[in-house]
């Protein structure tokens, strides 16, 4: 707010000095709200990751699935991330014949 006695160019120059520290702040409170809960989204994203993983390669580890025909032409895509999937599920290794990543 601008009284009769400031001029306007002072009141512009504490707005801009204002400006960065607000945004700081406001950032710092984001990163307060947010940190204790990155490691469980980021947890909760794996579990998906996983039981998606699951259920694109369930018919090649001989467990029946409904949806093989639409996930089967998704399997070279995630092909490359079979291994540390596989590792992560406590497989040692690739129980596929056909594909050599191990």
């Amino acid at each position: 707010m601008q009284s009769i006695n400031t001029p306007a160019s002072s009141v512009d120059d504490y707005a801009q000095e204002i400006a960065p520290w607000w945004q700081r702040f406001t950032e710092g409170l984001n990163e307060f709200y947010h940190a204790p809960y990155r490691q469980t989204m980021a947890r909760a994203a794996r579990d998906e990751e996983d039981f998606f993983m699951l259920l694109m390669f369930a018919e090649s580890l001989g467990i029946d699935n409904p949806a093989s025909f639409y996930t089967l032409e998704l399997q070279p895509l995630f092909l490359e991330n079979f291994h540390e999937w596989h590792t992560r599920m406590g497989m040692d290794r690739c129980p596929f014949d056909h594909v050599g990543c191990c």
